[in-house]
C-alpha cells in the first residue's frame, strides 16, 4: 500500500497558523514573526513534510543550488587537500539555507563547454569561483551569463568584475622570508605557485619585498601546486644553486615534494636547508620533518565567499571584496 506523503495543508494544521503562512515561511519570507516559524519548524519535523524543490522554484524563479566551478584538472580535486576544505565548508553553509551545492570541473575545454551547458540550462542560482586563473576563457562566459558569481580567491585581472574573499598572500610570504632571514640563512629561494593565480603571483611578490635584490631569477623556481611540481622545482634549485639554504615554498602540498629531494640528494632539514610552505593544510603536519608554514584560514575564506555569494543572489546589491590575515607556525622544518 502507498503511503500517503504529508502536504503542506498538514503542516498548516499541525502548526495552527494558516497555508499561506507556512508557504512563506518555507520560502525564507523576512516578515513571518518568530513564534510563527517556530511553529511550521516543528510541524514541518513532526509530520515529516519535504519542500518539493521543483514546485517552490516555480514560484521563488530559483533553483535552489549553486556551482561550484573548479578550474582544475578532476584529480586536483582529490589530491589537493586545500579543496576539500573549500567543499566541506560551502556545502555546510549552504545548508543552512537549504541550498544545494553541484561541484563541476573545469580543467579543460571539453570540462568548460559543459558548464557553460549546466548553467545556461538554468540549472544554478549563483557561481562559486575556485583556482581561477587569469585569462581564463571561462570567466568571461560566466560572466555574460548573467549569474551572480564569486571567487575564493581574487581572480587576477577581475578583481574589480568579480567579487572575491581571500588570505593576505603577499603579507603571508613576507612573514615565512623575513623568518627564514632571522633565521641567519644567506642563500634563500623560492618554488612559487603558477604565475596566472594570485597564490603563484603574490606569494612571489612578498618573496621580493623582503629579499630585495637577492630575488634573482637564479633562486626563483616556478611550481603548479602539486608534489610532483614540488619535486621537479627542487631539483631545479639545487641544480642551479646548490649552497642554498633554505627554500620558501607556496605550498604544503610542493613542500612535501621539496622534503623528499632533499632527503634524497643528501641535504638534512633544517640544519643544511630550512624548508618553509604555504597553507597549514593536513600535509604541513603529516611530513618529515613536520613543516613551518604559513596559516591561511580557509575555512572563514570559503564561508565568506559563501555569505557575498548568497547576498548577491538575495539582490543585495553590490559587495565589496574581503581580505583574512595569515599567521605563522613554527614546526621542525625551519
Amino acid at each position: 500500500m502507498r503511503v500517503k506523503r504529508p502536504t503542506i495543508h498538514d503542516v498548516a494544521r499541525a502548526s495552527g497558523v494558516s497555508r499561506g503562512t507556512v508557504s512563506r515561511a518555507l520560502n525564507g519570507d523576512p516578515y513571518v514573526s518568530a513564534a510563527a516559524l517556530a511553529a511550521v519548524r516543528r510541524a514541518v519535523a513532526e509530520t515529516g513534510y519535504v519542500v518539493n524543490r521543483a514546485a517552490r522554484s516555480l514560484v521563488t524563479q530559483r533553483t535552489g543550488s549553486v556551482v561550484m566551478v573548479l578550474s582544475e584538472p578532476q584529480e586536483k580535486l582529490f589530491e589537493d587537500p586545500n579543496f576539500s576544505v573549500l567543499l566541506r565548508t560551502a556545502t555546510r553553509r549552504l545548508a543552512e539555507r537549504d541550498v544545494s551545492l553541484v561541484m563541476m570541473t573545469a580543467g579543460d575545454r571539453g570540462d568548460r563547454e559543459r558548464v557553460m551547458r549546466y548553467i545556461r540550462g538554468g540549472h544554478a542560482d549563483g557561481i562559486l569561483l575556485i583556482s581561477a586563473h587569469s585569462g581564463d576563457p571561462l570567466v568571461e562566459e560566466l560572466q555574460g551569463a548573467g549569474l551572480p558569481a564569486v571567487a575564493c580567491g581574487s581572480i587576477l585581472g577581475r578583481e574589480n568584475l568579480i567579487p572575491y574573499a581571500a588570505a593576505d598572500d603577499r603579507e603571508g610570504a613576507r612573514q615565512m622570508a623575513r623568518y627564514l632571514v632571522e633565521q641567519g640563512r644567506k642563500r634563500i629561494t623560492t618554488i612559487t605557485g603558477p604565475m596566472d593565480t594570485p597564490g603563484g603571483l603574490y606569494r612571489l611578490e612578498g618573496f621580493c619585498d623582503v629579499l630585495g635584490r637577492r630575488a634573482t631569477k637564479k633562486v626563483i623556481e616556478h611550481g603548479d601546486y602539486t608534489r610532483q611540481g614540488g619535486e621537479r622545482a627542487m631539483h631545479a634549485l639545487l641544480d642551479r644553486v646548490p649552497d642554498l639554504d633554505a627554500v620558501f615554498v607556496g605550498s604544503d602540498l610542493m613542500a612535501a615534494g621539496a622534503l623528499a629531494v632533499l632527503r634524497e640528494r643528501g641535504r638534512s632539514v633544517p640544519v643544511d636547508v630550512a624548508v618553509g610552505g604555504f597553507d597549514d593544510s593536513p600535509v604541513a603536519s603529516s611530513t618529515h620533518p613536520q613543516l613551518t608554514t604559513v596559516r591561511q584560514p580557509l575555512e572563514r575564506v570559503a564561508e565568506e565567499t559563501i555569505r557575498l555569494l548568497l547576498e548577491l543572489i538575495d539582490g543585495a546589491g553590490p559587495v565589496e571584496p574581503v581580505t583574512f590575515p595569515t599567521s605563522l607556525v613554527i614546526r621542525e622544518s625551519a
